[in-house]
Order: structure tokens, then C-alpha cells, then sequence
């Protein structure tokens, strides 16, 4: 089978969680199976010093900043359809709430991307497997909003260490229909309903080995729906 990965850039803090990504990547040949970097032709909200953490005074182009993740090797998301993969990967990182969505600024209420929305959507109407990682489940959850579709979804667990404020995610994707449940990072979630698979990866504390781990449940989950 064949998979899109789908990438807001490079780097954690204005574009796609590169380790995520590769993760995915990874995960993905090692069960025999191909993928397709996909992305948009559009620049990125900002860019950010991943050193820093300082805005730059730059502008950056989504498909240029992931052709980094994927050798050179991306199309743009309005060149693929569902019938091209059979199943869809959308990694972490600020990306995902910044340039696919505005969810990092105005929360359940900030809208997607209407060309990020289309594929989502078509993906799941035709019945074929959308695999959200961290905090893309907001992506999934803005472009099902008022489809009549309530998507099973996790953004991680309050129970456990996570910088982020997870019972908030958890509101704001309830908040446009989607319902919430709380995984820890050895963790996944299966909604075998809607075929969407979410994982917490770094949306918690966690290290490089507890990433990989958690992103190689959802990828071979992701195969079993397909």
C-alpha cells in the first residue's frame, strides 16, 4: 500500500515535527510498505529560530521546507486524490495549528486550510485511513466540523507529564464535533468507525525512543484499517 505523509514545513515550532515525520517514514518501509510526501504551495505562517525560539524576519515556502524532510521528494496536496494513496499520515509539530489551521491562534475557531480540508475529508468519506500524530488531530477535527462525522481522537492524557495543556486540546475538538479521550504516550487511539488513527507522540513528556514506539503503533494500526 501506499501512504501520504502530509508536511507543514520543517521544524517543530513553524512547520512538521521532523522526528515524527521520519518516524513515520520509517515505520512505514519497514512494514513493506511506500509513501509520498505531500505538501502545500504556500508560504508558512512564520518562521521561527529553533534555537531561540525567536520569530525571524523571513518568509518560507511549505513545499520548499519540506522538500528537506523528503529529499526533494513532495507533490503538492492539490496534485493528490484518494485514489493516488490508500492511506493518509499528517505528523506533528506547530504546522499542523499554524499553517494548515489557525487553531494556535484563535483555538477551535480559527479556520483550515480549504486544499488540507478537501483530501482530509475525501480520505474519509471514501472509507480510506487518515493517521493524525501530536497535535494534527485538530487539523482532522476543523475539517470534519459540521460533517455530521464525530471522530474518536486523542491528544494525550492529563494524567501524565505533557507541556502542553491537554484538557484544553480536548475541549477545542469537541468543541467542533470530534470527541476526546485521554492516551498516554505508550498509547494509541482507533476510531474503527471513521478509520482515524491519533497518537500523542510528543503532545507529552517523552524521548526519542517512546516516540518511535508510539508512532510504529499507529502506522501498523493505520495498515490494519487499510
Amino acid at each position: 500500500m501506499k501512504f501520504g505523509i502530509l508536511l507543514s514545513g520543517c521544524g517543530v515550532y513553524d512547520g512538521a515535527e521532523i522526528q515524527e515525520a521520519t518516524m513515520a517514514m520509517l515505520a512505514i518501509k519497514e512494514a513493506g510498505h511506500e509513501y509520498q510526501c505531500i505538501s502545500l504551495n504556500k508560504e508558512q505562517h512564520h518562521v521561527i529560530n529553533h534555537l531561540t525560539g525567536e520569530e525571524i524576519d523571513q518568509r518560507r515556502n511549505m513545499m520548499v521546507e519540506s522538500a528537506r524532510i523528503a529529499r526533494g521528494e513532495v507533490v503538492e496536496v492539490k496534485n493528490i486524490s484518494p485514489a493516488d494513496i490508500d492511506a493518509l499520515v499528517i505528523p506533528g509539530g506547530f504546522g499542523s495549528a499554524k499553517n494548515f489551521s489557525k487553531w494556535a491562534f484563535l483555538g477551535p475557531e480559527g479556520e483550515i486550510d480549504a486544499e488540507i480540508k478537501l483530501l482530509i475529508v475525501n480520505m474519509v468519506n471514501v472509507g480510506k485511513p487518515v493517521c493524525a500524530l501530536c497535535v494534527s488531530p485538530v487539523v482532522v477535527a476543523k475539517a470534519l466540523e459540521g460533517s455530521g462525522i464525530s471522530a474518536n481522537m486523542t491528544l494525550g492524557s492529563d494524567q501524565e507529564s505533557s507541556p502542553y495543556d491537554i484538557a484544553g486540546f480536548n475541549g477545542g475538538i469537541e468543541a467542533v464535533g470530534a470527541k476526546a479521550e485521554m492516551k498516554t504516550i505508550k498509547e494509541i487511539l482507533v476510531d474503527e468507525t471513521n478509520k482515524i488513527v491519533t497518537a500523542p507522540c510528543y503532545m507529552m513528556d517523552a524521548n526519542i525512543l517512546e516516540i518511535r514506539n508510539n508512532v510504529k503503533q499507529a502506522i501498523e494500526a493505520t495498515i490494519s484499517l487499510a
